[in-house]
């Protein structure tokens, strides 16, 4: 026997104020640019998609809407790619972390993403960042067996505070606080401490090639120089980057 459908009343549903709230994403509206794409992307295929939020992370418009992308296309991903490696990766993400719906979207993820063959990352530059969210306490730091920390020097005076936090050690917090303090002069390395699920922990000396260290440096007079000797080769910043590491191998 079929299940008669639920009727809806319009006190159930406001249509006008829902039209309303449209109308700003249709011709003419502040955000018309936003949803007129004549064909969908793919988001589900593309092996690496960014989300960048901090243009719109204070606008109450947008900011839900882009919110509800992010979570909506990696959980298609999570649940219909079977057999691929799956990464969600949260940079820097501390506002979005703040609002309810992407807080209790990454209790979610964290709770789930191993079954369907995913990791999921966070990262942050302030440890106060992970201290001040109860949602990190809770449920990413009880979840995540891999921890990853670089030179701590300047919480050494209230280190005690995330080696409780993070659950470390003793033996684990002498080696954070031993990152970068002997590090050899005739060398350009960073070092870092990698402790895996408690049981094993080690500090690394991480050293790239002149290449590799241009291509991701985040120093601005350093990005700059590159982008203006990109210019003077039409634009090859591939070309750039090999003309700038061969100068300073011969320096």
């Amino acid at each position: 026997m079929a299940q008669r459908p639920i009727p809806i009343y319009k006190q159930d549903f406001d249509i006008d104020n829902f039209l309303t709230t449209l109308r700003q994403y249709y011709h003419g509206g502040r955000f018309d640019f936003l949803l007129n794409s004549k064909e969908n992307i793919d988001l589900l295929n593309k092996r690496f998609v960014v989300f960048e939020i901090d243009a719109i992370r204070d606008n109450k418009d947008l900011f839900p809407v882009v919110t509800i992308i992010i979570m909506e296309a990696f959980i298609n991903k999570m649940r219909r790619l079977k057999g691929v490696r799956k990464l969600l990766i949260c940079e820097e993400a501390w506002k979005a972390l703040s609002t309810a719906n992407m807080a209790e979207y990454m209790r979610y993820m964290f709770k789930t993403v191993r079954k369907y063959f995913g990791e999921a990352v966070v990262v942050t530059q302030e440890v106060d960042d992970i201290i001040s969210s109860p949602i990190v306490k809770e449920t990413i730091i009880n979840n995540s067996d891999c921890k990853i920390l670089l030179d701590q020097r300047k919480y050494m005076n209230r280190f005690d505070q995330i080696q409780e936090l993070l659950g470390l050690t003793d033996k684990e917090k002498a080696q954070i606080l031993s990152i970068n303090m002997a590090n050899s002069p005739n060398r350009l390395y960073k070092e870092v401490w990698i402790g895996l699920g408690g049981t094993q922990s080690a500090v690394y000396a991480t050293e790239v090639s002149p290449e590799e260290y241009l291509c991701y440096t985040t120093e601005e007079t350093e990005k700059i120089q590159v982008l203006d000797r990109a210019r003077q080769l039409g634009g090859d910043i591939e070309a750039a980057i090999k003309q700038l590491a061969n100068e300073r191998r011969e320096k």
